[in-house]
């Protein structure tokens, strides 16, 4: 088709979901991440954005489509659209600011109200370069990650210490769900279910749900 470049093929489509706390750090992380880019005067957007990147795993093409809360966490009104389909999420928190960490639990409540009990979560720790700020120490975030069965790192958007790595976790970890449960399906004859080339894993071709969402869209 007209305009189709080799950069836009991919074997599998992740949505991903960024939730926490407001001034966590969670566009830093995303626009790090997809763009190598940090802005210190960020400001907190109202919306739904998202941004993608593709990642190489195991010879396969991942391509991340990473959604970001964009403000809605303020008013706690985050959209069941929001989470639908997501595969993964990144739980972020401060960890110059202990509230962001005790409102974890709340937000895993929510994430897990939202989407398939299978998803992959990493919980996050983010500015970690502010280490005379800390007020959440490392071992604390371990020991509840620990008990809730997610995955866990620190990170700096700012020094871009770990965000590369963070992401790269939850993708591998997705794609190996996936592929496992494809060789499963395979094994039990049904082969229909053997993700093919190019394949959306899990995400919702509802095109209303991919368009930005302004603060006044109707």
């Amino acid at each position: 088709m007209a305009g189709y470049k080799a950069e836009d093929e991919y074997d599998y489509l992740f949505k991903l979901v960024l939730i926490g706390d407001s001034g966590v750090g969670k566009s830093n992380l995303l626009s790090r991440f997809t763009r190598n880019e940090f802005n210190l005067e960020s400001k907190s957007t109202i919306g739904v954005e998202f941004a993608t990147k593709s990642l190489n795993i195991d010879g396969k093409v991942i391509k991340a489509q990473i959604w970001d809360t964009a403000g809605q966490e303020r008013y706690r009104a985050i959209t069941s659209a929001y989470y639908r389909g997501a595969v993964g999420a990144l739980l972020v928190y401060d960890v110059t600011r202990r509230s962001t960490f005790e409102n974890v639990g709340r937000w895993l409540k929510e994430l897990r109200d939202h989407t398939d009990p299978n998803m992959v979560v990493m919980l996050i720790g983010n500015k970690s370069d502010l280490r005379h700020l800390v007020a959440v120490p490392l071992e604390d975030g371990k020991t509840f990650a620990e008990a809730e069965s997610l995955y866990f790192m620190e990170t700096s958007a700012l020094e871009a210490t770990n965000v590369e790595a963070a992401f790269a976790e939850v993708l591998t970890q997705i794609y190996r769900i996936v592929s496992r449960k494809a060789v499963e399906a395979s094994d039990d004859g049904n082969s229909s279910t053997v993700p093919t080339k190019g394949q959306t894993i899990n995400v919702k071709e509802d095109g209303s749900v991919f368009k930005k969402i302004g603060c006044c869209s109707s």
